[in-house]
């Protein structure tokens, strides 16, 4: 008489926690040690748009060849032998079953970012024979992060860059400067600066307008884009005024360079509304000289060359020219 009501009390518990297992909102996946899937809740039913009698008894390999299997492997190897949990995050690897997502609120994801637990499960024995996997739906979280850090990024390069031009602003071009002076500064390497402005700008403005002008600025930094290496460093360094600083470049490169951009500019007029504005632009150049005593005595030394350029009548490239050491006598 006892017995039956232990029988049914066993068999609601059971039912209790297959309803559980069947409706609580993480996937759940049970796999023996061949990989056979030997459980397939409801999530991963709804999600994977597979049914359960569909799945189980089937290798997981051949129902999803979309999971890196050498890796898979490796991972579950590992809860066998440590008979410790193991864990993935999206961070790692975004998703370990490509599920398509449906959640309104983080729609912008094409898929369903995952975090994985993988847990070790004993039998009658005492042995570990089957894998249990805990799958998590870590969208929203993901999605947040992910534009949390994209906006980070923006303000890091809003913070660095000039709005007009997109070249680096006047604060991070010179961080940039000092950084490349200490360098030269112990390994004596080649290494040059070119300083411009663009010739009688106030002129631009006036006789434009300052939109127009704006338009000059800009067309000289895209002229200074396509010109430059990507280790060089240019910078807006004021209203009219641009830099270039020149890792690994001897000056009489560097003048090539600066003659380059020079008869880029005087060659194509910048273009504004119905307006045709033929500009030019001055430039002075300085090598990095073991002499020098700061980065701003580097910088004077460049626009030295720059004012050279102007009193030589405009649109002319100019290179600072160190004094001669004087010769010590044996």
């Amino acid at each position: 008489m006892s017995e039956e009501p232990e029988s049914q009390a066993f068999l609601n518990d059971f039912r209790w926690i297959m309803d559980v297992v069947q409706n609580v909102d993480v996937g759940l996946v049970l796999l023996d040690k061949d990989y056979k899937v030997h459980l397939w809740n409801s999530f991963m039913q709804n999600h994977s748009a597979t049914a359960a009698e569909e799945v189980i008894g089937h290798s997981l390999f051949d129902l999803f060849p979309e999971i890196d299997e050498k890796w898979f492997r490796r991972k579950v190897q590992s809860v066998y032998v440590l008979k410790n949990s193991a864990f993935t995050t999206w961070e790692q690897r975004p998703y370990l079953f490509r599920f398509d997502n449906y959640r309104p609120i983080t729609g912008k994801a094409e898929f369903m970012y995952q975090n994985s637990t993988f847990i070790p499960i004993q039998g009658l024995d005492g042995s570990t024979d089957s894998i249990c996997m805990i799958i998590y739906d870590v969208t929203e979280q993901a999605i947040n992060n992910i534009e949390l850090e994209k906006a980070n990024e923006t303000l890091e390069y809003i913070s660095k860059t000039d709005g007009l031009t997109g070249l680096l602003n006047r604060k991070t071009w010179e961080n940039l400067l000092e950084k490349e002076y200490e360098r030269e500064s112990r390994y004596h390497e080649n290494c040059s600066l070119i300083m411009f402005d663009i010739d009688h700008f106030k002129k631009v403005n006036d006789n434009y307008g300052h939109p127009a002008g704006d338009e000059v600025i800009r067309q000289t930094a895209d002229i200074i884009r396509h010109s430059i290496r990507k280790t060089d460093i240019a910078g807006r360094y004021g209203g009219e005024e641009y830099v270039i600083l020149l890792p690994h470049t001897p000056i009489d490169s560097a003048y090539v360079l600066a003659e380059r951009i020079r008869k880029k500019i005087a060659a194509k007029p910048a273009c504004y509304e119905d307006q045709v504005i033929n500009y030019t632009v001055s430039l002075g150049v300085a090598a990095f000289d073991p002499s020098l005593k700061s980065p701003t005595n580097w910088i004077d030394f460049a626009d030295q060359a720059l004012y050279q350029s102007k009193q030589a009548g405009r649109n002319a490239t100019n290179i600072y020219q160190y004094p001669e050491k004087p010769v010590e006598e044996g």
